[in-house]
């Protein structure tokens, strides 16, 4: 029973980080209106941030609804819900609408929270139609990394119209996922379908591949401003900064989940022992390993523009040492009291991961009553763009957005509200589509806006 419920978690972990990358855990509604255009990729545009006229706190409406699911989120509890724990992971903090209704109607995802608390209890229907209700959607590889940084700046010289040069030194946490999930397209036809399929002498595959990595990053580096020979304010200038960043990690993880369904001529799933276990569960790991990164951005800020270039994980590398492997492996899906067979742990050796490096360009523009912003990227994910306006009234602002992210396309929009001369409200509506069947649903951010 142990091993089962190991490698069910291991399953879990696979779908949930399969949504990591579409998450939105911005804490900033504002910036969410306006298509998160994340300048704090940039390390100098990071630079420039810093310099901005207000700090905001997030109100997290979402986790009223992760707590008040709170018992159906635990894999080893019989009402457990996959769908409801991959949506909650990837979007927490901001109310999504329709999560309820989409996982409480036959018409709904509510079938693959069968589909893999069966695969635990070893009681798989072999009529495969027991589990329609939603098609899960085949996504591109979803990947990200969470490194934020703290430390101080230390000056060591100061020019005139706020030029200087200083040492940064700070630590933080290093959190990477990446994830790819297949779906063969049949299975997703059946599970999709408004009536029952039958596939006779098909073969269908379900195949996850998970890599997280847990490290600290101990990080030197450079910051340095530049004023400009015309410059209108003591914010414009040339803001340059690096980063070395010394990985030392601390857990590594890779789970790669195999599911084959094998029918017979009547379309019901069998058993072919010529074929090996049906299910199989591969796990790497170590505790321990080394590696670096190195980060540049460039920003400049003349009159009313902002623009900037950083490219993140340059030369980026951790070695794992003393990685081990164990198999979970099920013979019979079938049987009630059937459990995984777990391997002895195998050494693997020394194991080099490296993430993709992350190139970003952002533009700005702000006027007296309006602002524009603008980011492109590739790395994480791929492709991204992200663009928004705001339109400034004495009271209330209005805004509206957009972000192209994973091959897909999410619109967002909000109003900001003065609560007094130091206060703000500010609300955005966007689409949300961390769910397994990756369709938009209506989202809410809230967060309070602190002037200075």
């Amino acid at each position: 029973m142990a091993e089962r419920k190991i490698a069910t978690w291991l399953f879990v972990c696979s779908l949930v980080g399969g949504q990591a990358s579409a998450q939105n855990w911005s804490f900033d509604a504002r910036q969410v209106a306006l298509g998160s255009p994340g300048s704090g990729e940039n390390l100098a545009s990071h630079m420039i941030e810093e310099e901005s006229t207000y700090r905001a706190i997030v109100l997290p409406f979402g986790l009223f609804q992760v707590f008040s699911d709170f018992d159906k989120l635990n894999p080893t509890k019989d009402d457990f819900d996959v769908v409801r724990t991959m949506e909650y992971a990837a979007s927490p903090l901001h109310y999504t609408f329709g999560r309820d209704s989409a996982t409480n109607t036959r018409n709904s995802a509510s079938g693959l929270n069968s589909f893999v608390t069966d695969i635990r209890n070893a009681q798989l229907s072999r009529d495969l139609n027991r589990y329609r209700g939603a098609a899960p959607a085949n996504q591109p590889r979803a990947e990200g990394l969470a490194s934020p940084n703290w430390g101080k700046t230390i000056r060591i010289s100061d020019g005139s119209r706020g030029a200087f040069h200083g040492v940064y030194v700070g630590a933080g946490p290093y959190l990477a996922m990446q994830t790819d999930v297949k779906f063969d397209q049949q299975l997703i036809d059946l599970l999709g379908s408004p009536t029952d399929v039958y596939a006779p002498n098909a073969q269908m595959h379900l195949a996850t591949a998970t890599r997280g990595q847990m490290a600290m990053a101990i990080t030197g580096g450079y910051r340095g401003r530049y004023a400009l020979p015309s410059s209108s304010t003591d914010r414009d200038g040339v803001y340059l900064a690096a980063n070395y960043n010394y990985l030392r990690g601390f857990r590594y993880e890779e789970v790669n989940f195999a599911l084959r369904l094998d029918t017979d001529t009547t379309g019901l799933v069998t058993i072919l022992p010529s074929l090996g276990s049906p299910l199989v569960v591969t796990r790497d790991n170590a505790t321990s390993g080394t590696g670096r990164a190195i980060d540049v951005g460039v920003g400049l800020v003349m009159d009313r523009w902002e623009t900037g270039f950083g490219v993140n994980g340059i030369a980026n590398r951790i070695t794992w040492t003393n990685v081990e492997r164990t198999s979970y492996s099920l013979s019979n899906p079938f049987l009630g009291d059937s459990d995984f067979a777990e391997s002895l742990a195998q050494p693997m050796g020394d194991v080099a991961v490296t993430l993709p490096v992350d190139y970003r360009g952002n533009v700005g523009y702000r006027a007296d009553r309006w602002s524009a912003v603008a980011e492109a990227g590739r790395g994480y994910g791929g492709t991204s763009f992200h663009s928004g306006y705001e339109y400034r009234f004495n009271v209330l602002a209005v805004r509206g957005g957009g972000m192209y992210s994973r091959q897909l396309w999410n619109p967002s929009g909000g109003v900001g509200v003065n609560l007094g001369p130091r206060v703000a409200l500010d609300v955005a509506m966007y689409g949300n589509a961390a769910n397994v069947e990756r369709k938009r649903r209506p989202a809410i951010a809230v967060s309070l806006r602190f002037n200075h």
